[in-house]
């Protein structure tokens, strides 16, 4: 019987052999020559593959690396050269197994290829090849993250067979693109299309159209590949078989697919970060199958929350709404969700109070308040009321961001007892009463923040007792709250971020920071400490704020060799003396120094320069003297300089004209001297702010101001400017235009993060004067459009010209010589709020549209020359008789002269008067003696009658004749 088995094994052995001669295919070893030969051409093509391939000698070619073969015939099937470490780490690793090079066609000697993996590797943007399309037994194509870029080529539509294609790209500068989809719809045996980061902008708006054509697709992952318009709606559904639709972070403007709540196989679905738009059907929360839903980042999402979380999804683990604009509340049915670990709906219109119960869990393996339930955030809303117990009962919660709504009432004392608890945002509510003392029971927390509420009480040691995990702690802004802490106290923790401004710290420097070794951010401003600073604090953190207390000594000398890593240093409003040190130069990495409203002397050191990447520099409201240094045109990242309200002299530096980024200089109140530059045009065209208010500056305004295209703020009152204003003042175009809320909202990198000017130094600030007032804007200095050329010597006529800065909002060229009138068409300026043109030589009348300004709130026209009658209408009627004062020919309201023309109506008032009194005279003597002639008339032959009796009966015989007469006639006619 062995025999017989022995000798058929033999025959079989020897039909293949002869079989597969006969067409040319012989065996050497377990491989058939002409395969291992188109392996070893295509191995020749590649880079690297001495080492990756090293395995591929000999002639059994199914057992070298990445080779897989038909058990029984050894062809050829499956060639796997995945680079299975990932290109971000770049690791020694990823380089010994990194291919690159060509890929030949010699591929195509593999007639039952069926897999082909490249991904991974680095084909330095070479293209995919078109004979790709010609391997037509291919079941699975990957060739993701390889450095491919060009057109997909369309030959790839001949894969008849191919189930799985990953054309995935992490680099979408040298990415592939496609043209058109129409070789796509005739994979009809396609399962799985990712093609994440391939650009898709020239297919238009029909893609979805064509994908619905392939009947087996399960899995679609098209995100970051600038899919554009809408999303077609599908009358007949194709791909019913669709569990994953992925399409994330594209430019679709599209209503909401209610079709994909026909689909009943969905598992997954991500259209975050789009343009879609439109009400959430509530018939979404009923797919069954559903497990992951994100429509994040839409924006323009709505629909009722409360109706979509009282769908009847079953196996919903992870829900992401946010920033859209879904109302509602939070509904008591979401208890019923049994396996959700993650749910955000943060940034959208949620209203009202949380539940105080949740609906009890049916049918969940796991017993307790959403029992899987990692991640909870609900913030950026408007949620009022208690915070409800339930949450504390949620067992596995991790995260709870309750940021930004409007909770009142206590914390509860139960939130202390979260067993997993690492992140808990409570910050920017109306939370009261005391932190409580369970808190310090959270082992594992890694950040806390309960900033900006309305705190009590004292914070202890028994706060921070068990929290050997934390790693950021934010209390900002709890005015009321009181640190209170032993001197001597060592905390369990080792902080990387402290805010703590706004607290009570003080009155001492907490001395037990300095057992912080890890501290990154130190943020203790307006804390309330009045001491001196110990010297170890100078070199506790790369970022220093300790603005706004009552700090007091001096900047020690060796602060530059202390803390070479600081980048950010504000002192602000303390009670610091001395000079600056020298050796502040040495942090060349310092991006922030903020010492001013404090009492430092001497000069300023020029090493300052040293910090190359320095971007805002407030030395102001000091007692500075000496030059500015001429080594400052050397801070080319210069965005902000304050050096207002010293007693600095001399010229400005030519070297100035190097800071060609600087957006805000103030130079104010100081004693500097000379022409003012004729290169700050040309060089400071990104300037917003130029305050040179109260120094000595002399000359005219020769300098380029229509260059000046970002201006907002020009102050130069108060120096000894003379000439006329140049009519180049109305070409200041970003004074030409109404501004939004931007300015000061301004975002730069700063020691390796994205931080805003605003929290980098408590915003851009400035003193604007304006309405006879120091008006300090901050939040709204993007709203400030301002031109203060008062207390100079300017002559010439008003500039007619400054009535095209239509965005202007204070305007102030008050005790100069200026002449001529006040421009007609001044109400152009409609956004204005102060006008102060006192003390001039102006005349002519105030142009009666002044009365349409309904924004203007101070006016100042007086010592002047201007005449005629005050137009007292509209927004005129506000102002008081002094703004109008020294003005000797104006009259009207509200000043007591009364113009003449006054008078002269009242006395032709009077002359009205009397001729109304005099017609009336005449048209009484008219109708009395009408009823006397008529009297007259009737009653003077009756008198005449009575005393005359022989003239009374001839009267009467002449009538009874007539009478005869007319009597007789009628008896003849009848």
């Amino acid at each position: 019987m062995e025999k017989i088995s022995a000798l058929g094994f033999l025959l079989v052995i020897s039909f293949l052999t002869r079989h597969l001669a006969c067409q040319g295919k012989t065996l050497q070893g377990n491989c058939l020559t002409v395969e291992r030969e188109a392996l070893l051409d295509f191995k020749n093509g590649l880079k690297g593959s001495n080492t990756r391939l090293s395995s591929w000698i000999g002639g059994n070619c199914c057992q070298w690396e990445g080779i897989g073969c038909e058990n029984n015939t050894k062809v050829v099937i499956s060639i796997n050269l995945r680079n299975p470490y990932p290109f971000e780490e770049m690791s020694e690793k990823w380089s010994l197994m990194n291919l690159s090079g060509e890929i030949r066609a010699s591929l195509l000697e593999l007639k039952s290829l069926r897999y082909l993996d490249l991904s991974g590797n680095t084909f330095e943007g070479i293209l995919i090849p078109n004979f790709f399309g010609s391997l037509k037994n291919l079941h699975y194509l990957n060739l993701s993250n390889g450095g491919f870029k060009g057109v997909v080529p369309p030959t790839l539509g001949n894969l008849s067979n191919l189930q799985f294609l990953d054309l995935s790209s992490k680099e979408f500068k040298e990415s592939l693109f496609v043209k058109d989809l129409q070789w796509m719809t005739s994979l009809v045996s396609l399962k799985i299309l990712k093609m994440n980061e391939v650009d898709f902008s020239m297919v238009g708006s029909q893609w979805m159209k064509a994908l619905n054509k392939l009947p087996f697709l399960t899995k679609l992952h098209l995100q970051y590949c600038r899919l554009i318009g809408p999303i077609s709606s599908l009358s007949f559904i194709n791909f019913t078989s669709l569990s994953i639709l992925n399409v994330r972070e594209n430019f679709l403007l599209s209503k909401f697919p209610i079709w994909l709540q026909n689909i009943s196989s969905i598992i997954f679905i991500d259209l975050s970060y789009n343009n879609l738009y439109g009400q959430i059907s509530p018939g979404l929360g009923e797919l069954p199958n559903l497990q992951h839903l994100d429509l994040s980042g839409n924006r323009n999402l709505t629909g009722s929350c409360s109706q979509l979380l009282s769908g009847s999804w079953q196996m919903i683990e992870f829900l992401d709404l946010t920033n859209n604009n879904f109302q509602g509340t939070i509904p008591a049915s979401i208890g019923n969700f049994c396996n959700l670990k993650h749910l955000d709906v943060s940034d959208n219109a949620l209203t009202g109070s949380l539940p105080e119960f949740l609906e009890e869990i049916k049918n969940c393996s796991s017993e307790g308040v959403l029992p899987e339930l990692r991640e909870l955030h609900l913030s950026w809303n408007k949620l009022t009321g208690r915070l409800p117990g339930w949450l504390s009962q949620l067992k596995k919660l991790t995260i709870l961001d309750l940021y930004d709504n409007k909770f009142q009432y206590p914390i509860p004392t139960s939130f202390g007892t979260f067993r997993y608890m690492e992140y808990m945002s409570l910050a920017h509510n109306e939370l009261n009463g005391s932190l409580p003392v369970s808190f310090g029971q959270l082992f594992e927390l890694v950040e806390l923040d309960v900033s900006w509420n309305r705190l009590t009480g004292i914070i202890s040691e028994q706060h921070f007792l068990k929290l050997t995990k934390l790693k950021v702690l934010w209390m900002e802004g709890n005015s009321v709250l009181v640190l209170n802490v032993s001197s001597t106290w060592i905390p369990p923790f080792q902080l990387d971020y402290l805010n703590m401004a706004s607290c009570n710290v003080g009155p001492s420097f907490p001395t037990w920071l300095k057992f912080q070794k890890n501290l990154r951010r130190l943020y203790m401003s307006n804390a309330n400490i009045s001491s001196s600073i110990p010297n170890w604090v100078w070199n506790i953190s790369s970022l220093l704020d300790l603005s706004n207390n009552k700090l007091s000594g001096s900047i020690p000398p060796t602060i530059g060799e202390s803390n070479l890593d600081l980048f950010f240093l504000s002192l602000s409003g303390n009670q610091i003396t001395g000079e600056i040190p020298k050796s502040i130069g040495y942090i060349w990495g310092l991006e922030t120094i903020d010492l001013s409203s404090n009492s430092l002397t001497g000069s300023i050191p020029s090493s300052i320069s040293n910090c190359s990447y320095l971007y805002i520099l407030n030395l102001g409201q000091n007692n500075l003297s000496g030059a500015i240094p001429k080594s400052f045109g050397q801070l080319k990242w210069l965005h902000s300089l304050y050096l207002n309200k010293n007693k600095l002299s001399k010229e400005l530096p030519l070297s100035f004209q190097n800071l060609s980024r600087l957006v805000i200089l103030d130079l104010s109140y100081n004693r500097l001297s000379g022409d003012i530059p004729t290169w700050i045009g040309t060089a400071f065209s990104s300037l917003r702010a130029l305050k040179l208010r109260s120094n000595a500056f002399s000359g005219g305004l020769l300098f380029g101001l229509s260059n000046l295209t970002s201006l907002h703020i020009l102050d130069l009152a108060e120096n000894n400017l003379s000439g006329s204003i140049p009519s180049t003042l109305g070409d200041l175009i970003a004074m030409s235009q109404k501004e939004e809320l931007s300015f000061s909202e301004a975002w730069y990198i700063i020691g390796n993060e994205n931080i805003s000017i605003t929290k980098a130094l408590d915003q851009d600030k400035l003193i604007v004067k304006a309405k006879n007032q120091d008006l300090e804007y901050a939040k709204s200095l993007s709203l400030v459009v301002s031109i203060d050329l008062s207390s100079n010597n300017f002559t010439g006529e008003f500039p007619n010209q400054i009535t095209k800065l239509q965005g202007l909002t204070f305007l102030n060229l008050s005790r100069n010589h200026i002449n001529g009138s006040i421009p007609q068409n001044i109400s152009m300026l409609h956004e204005l709020q102060s006008l102060d043109l006192s003390c001039n030589n102006l005349y002519g009348t105030i142009p009666p549209s002044m009365s349409s300004l309904t924004f203007l709130c101070y006016l100042d026209l007086s010592n002047n020359n201007l005449s005629g009658e005050i137009p007292f209408t509209g927004q005129m009627t506000t102002f008081n008789d002094s703004m109008f004062g020294g003005n000797s020919l104006l009259c009207g309201r509200p000043l007591v002269a009364q113009c003449e023309d006054d008078d002269l109506d009242q006395g032709q008032g009077q002359s009205n008067v009397e001729d109304e009194n005099d017609d009336g005279f005449i048209d009484q003597w008219f109708y009395l003696s009408i009823g006397f002639g008529f009297s007259v008339g009737i009653l003077g032959p009756f008198f005449l009658l009575v005393i005359k009796k022989p003239w009374c009966e001839a009267y009467f015989r002449l009538v009874g004749k007539i009478v005869d007469k007319v009597l007789s006639l009628r008896r003849r006619r009848s």
